[in-house]
């Protein structure tokens, strides 16, 4: 282990890193203790409490040790909740990937996107929110707006004793475009009533098969919604210019250039692309209508058929990592490629986490900036090593990276995860509201393990798959101990205990100094992985969908909190009086000292308060990382 972390040191001599002047070395700044509010429980009160550092570059190796003392991070803010004291403790949880074993449920879900890239599923669009409202798909769609502002119900379910195939396409391609006018005006921030225009599509008769169809194509349905949308938005125009609502958003600021039936169409029509293919059929956007024209000589709805076998092949490269599903027996009707990338900003990506906050989250759009998610999931303090060729760096290195899923050509899903010397670290997930029926949470948590176990022949350190913090009280965050057999971290002496033995201590209590309970013997497996399948179905029941697979850590780390004066005061000697504070690496002014070279240097006062923040920092990072990162000062 020391041989292949001064290889990887060496290595990261040609990396590249964030942080002062491009060193090759863990710099922090100590934030301290702060309260914030608690995002999990909805406190009123600043009830969450944790330890800050904001990282101007970080080794992996630093990384790895601050993940097996219970931190993470967001973007370059680190964060360590104080467990005895916060309103809702966040256990770091994880997974040997070689001793996975997969539910019932999770196999469910690769087999569904097998039938999907197959054109083999029955495609059903289904919007989720953050207050678990459902919207979307063949069972009727609900939405909801700012609350109250904008709602309509209405029923799009197809009659099940019809013979009518071109009459259920219908109905599938009107609900597409009902999406998406549900997810352009969400965009729009609008906060009025509005009566929503329902999208109808047609079915083309007679001559006009043929308008605007190249040779081997029959123009089989259009739809004019764009013009009904156009009409309405220019109606809600007038109102707000004669004064008549007092308050409708930002109709003030929108683009009408971007409003015409023209672009319109083409919007919806792009989102209508991967649907009306897995039909049979490609749509094109002419003069403001959407048009669905056939692409062979038979268009049919196909619906429930069983899957087929599917194969997994990968290339590994050295910033892209490229893996396709296809049919073993016949050529698929979709290609997935899972690409690896190292983190840097994506225009593509960017507009695909906007519409994903908006849509399932409710975020309001000036939340939802390329500053902040620049800041949240793209930055990061993580110096990344290249491969070198031996088994102590994988293909692909060590850093942070972005896997995309993307599906002929258009993302689907983005996971935002650290690769480091022992394990993968997923860290947040963002995806299509139009796919939610592929459960791509559930899919790309089970993609990942998968990357671990492969990996593993490059780099045999590489064993875990780590889910972020589990916390028992929060239902939203139960679904990660689905992932069987997984550990959880004790908080007081950082070993890692089985979930069936801490499951139970949990029931009891938020706070458990797990190791304490090492020895119990765990409650008998279910064999028939009963438990796993209870926790994955019990929040897909509650969600609808895998809506939190990672980490929804994505707010401001220091907002809205302050230094917690008052526990800082209340800490006694009795804490601190064992920590060792002469070898912790002080940076000031460019240099590199041990603090036992400059305490002399502070005034007594100075003195005093600059040995409690050491004390606490000492205690929460380890005594070994506190003489190897550079505490900077100043």
């Amino acid at each position: 282990m020391a041989e292949a972390k001064k290889m990887r040191s060496e290595a990261s001599t040609s990396g590249s890193g964030v942080g002062h002047g491009g060193a090759r070395e863990s710099v922090v700044v100590d934030n301290g203790r702060r309260r914030s509010f608690c995002g999990y429980c909805k406190s009123a009160a600043t009830t969450r409490i944790s330890h800050g550092l904001w990282a101007h570059s970080l080794t992996v190796d630093a990384y790895q040790v601050l993940l097996d003392r219970g931190w993470r991070r967001s973007g370059c803010y680190l964060y360590k909740p104080d467990m005895e004291k916060t309103c809702c403790p966040s256990y770091t949880i994880r997974l040997k990937a070689t001793d996975f074993v997969p539910s019932k449920e999770q196999i469910r879900v690769y087999r569904k996107m097998d039938r999907f890239l197959e054109g083999k599923l029955d495609v059903k669009r289904t919007y989720i929110s953050e207050d678990g409202t459902i919207s979307g798909g063949l069972d009727g769609t609900e939405l909801h707006f700012d609350k109250t502002h904008v709602s309509m119900k209405e029923s799009l379910v197809c009659n099940s004793n019809t013979n009518d195939k071109a009459g259920q396409l219908v109905h599938l391609l009107s609900d597409q475009i009902n999406s998406s006018i549900q997810l352009h005006l969400k965009s729009l921030d609008l906060k009025c009533d509005v009566q929503l225009p329902k999208a109808s599509v047609k079915k083309v008769v007679g001559s006009k098969k043929k308008f605007q169809a190249q040779e081997s194509e029959e123009l089989m349905f259009s739809c004019s919604a764009a013009f009904q949308i156009f009409a309405t938005l220019k109606r809600l125009k007038r109102v707000v210019e004669h004064g008549e609502v007092a308050e409708v958003g930002l109709v003030d600021k929108i683009d009408w250039n971007e409003q015409s039936p023209e672009r319109l169409a083409e919007l919806f029509a792009s989102q209508s692309k991967l649907q009306a293919e897995s039909y049979g059929l490609s749509v094109r956007a002419c003069n403001g209508h959407i048009n669905y024209y056939s692409t062979g000589s038979h268009v049919e709805v196909e619906v429930g058929r069983s899957t087929r076998k599917s194969e997994t092949t990968l290339s590994a490269g050295s910033d892209n990592d490229k893996h396709s599903k296809k049919s073993c027996n016949q050529k698929p009707q979709h290609t997935l490629e899972i690409r690896l990338r190292k983190s840097c900003f994506d225009l593509e990506e960017y507009s695909l986490y906007s519409k994903y906050q908006l849509m399932v989250h409710n975020d309001t759009p000036d939340r939802v900036t390329e500053s902040s998610y620049q800041r949240f999931l793209v930055d990061t303090p993580l110096i990344h090593i290249p491969p070198n060729g031996d088994s102590a760096v994988p293909p692909c290195g060590f850093g942070s990276f972005h896997q995309q899923y993307v599906v002929d050509g258009k993302l689907l899903a983005v996971g935002v995860i650290d690769i480091l010397p022992n394990c993968l670290s997923s860290k947040y997930l963002f995806w299509d509201p139009e796919f939610a029926f592929l459960s791509l949470g559930k899919y790309s948590a089970l993609e990942e393990i998968r990357w671990v176990k492969e990996n593993q022949m490059h780099c045999p350190s590489l064993q875990y798959y780590y889910l972020g913090y589990y916390i028992h009280s929060c239902s939203k965050m139960r679904y990660k101990a689905a992932y069987q057999p997984c550990e959880l971290l004790c908080p007081l002496r950082y070993e890692w205990i089985p979930y069936d033995i801490a499951k139970p201590l949990l029931d009891k209590r938020k706070y458990v100094a797990l190791s304490d309970y090492a020895d119990v013997e765990p409650s008998a497996p279910n064999t028939d992985g009963g438990v796993a399948e209870e926790l994955s179905n019990s929040v897909e029941q509650e969600h609808a969908d895998d809506l939190l697979v990672n980490d929804d850590e994505m707010t401001e780390a220091d907002s809205d909190s302050s230094d917690d004066e008052t526990s800082i005061a209340a800490a006694t000697s009795m804490e601190v009086a064992d920590v060792d504070l002469r070898h912790v690496l002080i940076g000031v002014r460019g240099q590199r000292l041990r603090y036992k070279d400059i305490q002399q240097a502070f005034h007594p006062d100075q003195r005093r308060h600059m040995q409690n923040q050491l004390q606490r920092y000492v205690k929460a990072v380890g005594r070994q990382l506190s003489q190897e990162m550079v505490y900077a000062l100043g």
